[in-house]
């Protein structure tokens, strides 16, 4: 049987839905095929989104139109804002989800999206055909144009999106024993990966893992550490639609030395070193055999007990992933005093599973070997579920603009590729490592990967993002409207302190009364803002029309004050940081893919022209940006271009 859409998309993850979402959204007619509807988005492993960095780019996802954040904020049982005590660059956002209800709301927004279908299958081969134009080497490319699946059904469309998270040829480990699996009960995917490689494009194997599972009426809890959510009501979406579901505590403890004594014993058949498993591991999220051999002379690692849902008794034990074999993992945790009568659901285990060389894809995420195919998520070396569905909500609409879809709707765009810049989004960063770094381990986002870290705050990710996705076509006018009710607001509340003259003996006393000091002089009222002391809320306590103009929006006036606020504070270091990324664009406009054959440039290093030759940057800034490439490289290409 035969299917025709404009867009495939392939595993029903978060980079999926995402993908599919944002595809259709665009017009594209779009086909989401995963191998279990019943487990759409299902979170792997800790059941959370957000985080440092990964709460920044849950708001992009939410700002260019994307579903993360509504579903999170429909499904939290507890959300925290990391990083308050520092500056607003660094605040990130983190909510723990019931996993169930998350899915389920998944589901419906899948189910309520116009030019969506859904089919439940596994695709087995990814099909070509040749385009008659030759590559580099003199052979013939070719592009694809669908999936057969193992039903034998085969679909067709213009583009295709590949997002199989950890199921490619995926193999589980708990302690010497190996099962076939993309995730604990579900199969893996043989042979999908030999249907893309045969073609040229290169793959790898990457490992990650989870922690035990554990049921909670046999915790003592009386024994663990309270670590409660946050009563403010902040919230991933700018849409503000709010969430109903009770929200839950988690609870802290450590290990200690004799926790540590058994896991030692039990190091010889853990795949991790005893050669079973050859493949890198996340760096920033470490098995807890892997924290004993790193830090041999801890006495204690921090672990965190987590709610998986309101309605279940498992609970999720961050800090204690693990491969090792299922009787030492129970046995050492029974040593922690809380865990004492301990039962458990399911033990840790390690996955290995492929993925493709993300230096092969442009920024579109559209590959550089096989014409209109697309990557998104863990298969490009990347880990989190909030990094897979940026990258799925880029690949989604890119593949919807390469279908043609943005004239179908009617869009006011005629760009062909829709690229967010470093200086646009963590989106943006996350992309150009991806293709112009390469991967070595699984990439996870941290704010300091971000070098316009004040750009790109939690608190404007719509400012940045709505407009250009709404004349992509990928956010609504209903987000757009709801954007620009706020932006009015906002530039409002800065013009008022702008202009609105203090005079010292009008305020003076309440000025130290809030232990910042008096005024000498008359000054306009943005001035003070800049204080540390002060804020727009105690302000207002002393400065009536001030009070009145935040007052007047009609919704969310907590998130306009504060966004007003920030930009108001750190005005001066926005601005320096602007004009230093407004520096790089100017290398960014320099295009110099196909200009150049870099194996006959004998004055670049020979790092840099094997590295140029492998990548063929786009840009000369995203030359500037691969490892091995020195600014004396950069130098010689301008002087070769004539700049």
């Amino acid at each position: 049987m035969k299917f025709k859409y404009d867009v495939l998309v392939i595993g029903g993850g978060h980079a999926g839905c995402e993908a599919a979402c944002a595809s259709a959204n665009m017009g594209a007619k779009t086909c989401l095929i995963t191998m279990d509807m019943n487990k759409i988005a299902q979170m792997s492993c800790n059941p959370a989104i957000g985080g440092i960095a990964k709460g920044q780019i849950v708001r992009e996802i939410d700002a260019l139109g994307g579903q993360m954040g509504l579903v999170t904020d429909a499904t939290s049982i507890q959300f925290r804002m990391l990083n308050v005590g520092k500056g607003p660059a660094m605040w990130s956002p983190r909510a723990q989800c019931d996993r169930g209800k998350f899915i389920w709301e998944w589901r419906r927004h899948l189910d309520e999206t116009e030019n969506l279908d859904v089919w439940q299958d596994q695709a087995d081969e990814l099909l070509v055909e040749e385009t008659g134009q030759l590559d580099d080497n003199g052979h013939v490319t070719v592009r694809a144009i669908g999936v057969r699946t193992i039903w034998g059904a085969e679909l067709y469309a213009r583009c295709v999106v590949i997002t199989a998270g950890t199921f490619l040829n995926g193999l589980m480990h708990i302690g010497r024993k190996m099962v076939a699996g993309g995730r604990v009960a579900e199969p893996a995917v043989p042979h999908f990966t030999e249907s893309i490689t045969r073609h040229g494009v290169t793959t790898a194997r990457m490992k990650t893992g989870t922690p035990v599972r554990i049921d909670k009426r046999s915790v003592h809890f009386d024994e663990m550490e309270i670590q409660p959510g946050e009563n403010k009501p902040y919230q991933f979406s700018y849409m503000n639609k709010g969430g109903a579901l009770k929200q839950l505590p988690c609870w802290t403890c450590n290990t200690n030395a004799e926790v540590h004594e058994v896991l030692r014993s039990g190091l010889a058949d853990s795949p991790l070193y005893n050669g079973q498993i050859q493949s890198i591991g996340p760096r920033y999220c470490p098995s807890i055999e892997t924290k004993l051999m790193t830090f041999p002379d801890r006495e204690k690692h921090p672990l965190f007990l987590e709610p998986e849902g309101e309605d279940t008794n498992e609970m999720y034990l961050n800090g204690f992933s693990s491969s090792l074999p299922m009787d030492v993992q129970i046995q050492a945790l029974k040593k922690i005093p809380a865990f004492r009568d301990l039962k458990v659901y399911r033990p840790g285990y390690a996955i290995e599973y492929d993925f493709f060389d993300p230096t092969q894809l442009n920024h579109s995420l559209e590959s550089k070997i096989i014409e209109n195919l697309f990557f998104a998520g863990q298969v490009n070396g990347t880990t989190g579920y909030e990094e897979a569905g940026g990258q799925g909500t880029l690949a989604g609409a890119n593949a919807a603009l390469k279908a043609g879809a943005a004239e179908c709707r009617g869009a006011a765009t005629s760009t062909t590729q829709f690229v967010l810049h470093r200086d646009e989004a963590y989106i943006g960063v996350l992309i150009d490592d991806l293709v112009t770094k390469g991967v070595d381990e699984p990439y996870r986002m941290f704010t300091s990967r971000a070098e316009y870290r004040i750009l790109l705050r939690q608190d404007d990710a719509d400012a940045r993002l709505t407009e250009k996705a709404y004349e992509l076509g990928l956010a609504k006018r209903e987000r757009y409207d709801w954007w620009m009710e706020k932006k009015q607001a906002i530039e409002e509340i800065e013009e008022f302190c702008q202009s609105f003259a203090i005079k010292p003996k009008l305020i003076n006393s309440a000025l130290e009364a809030l232990g910042t000091t008096p005024l000498q002089y008359g000054c306009k009222l943005i001035d003070l803002v800049g204080r540390p002391q002060l804020n727009l809320s105690n302000l207002s306590d002393i400065i009536p029309q001030l009070k009145e103009v935040l007052n007047r929006p009609i919704n969310r006036k907590e998130e306009i004050a504060e966004a007003a606020e920030v930009r108001m504070k750190y005005k001066g270091y926005i601005e320096r940081e602007r004009m230093v990324a407004e520096k790089m664009h100017r290398l960014e406009n320099i295009k110099i893919k196909g200009h150049f054959n870099y194996e006959d440039i004998q004055s670049l290093s020979t790092e840099a022209r094997q590295k140029l030759t492998r990548i063929q940057p786009e840009t000369l800034a995203q030359a500037s940006r691969i490892p091995g490439v020195s600014p004396s490289d950069i130098n010689v290409l301008l002087v070769l271009m004539g700049r």
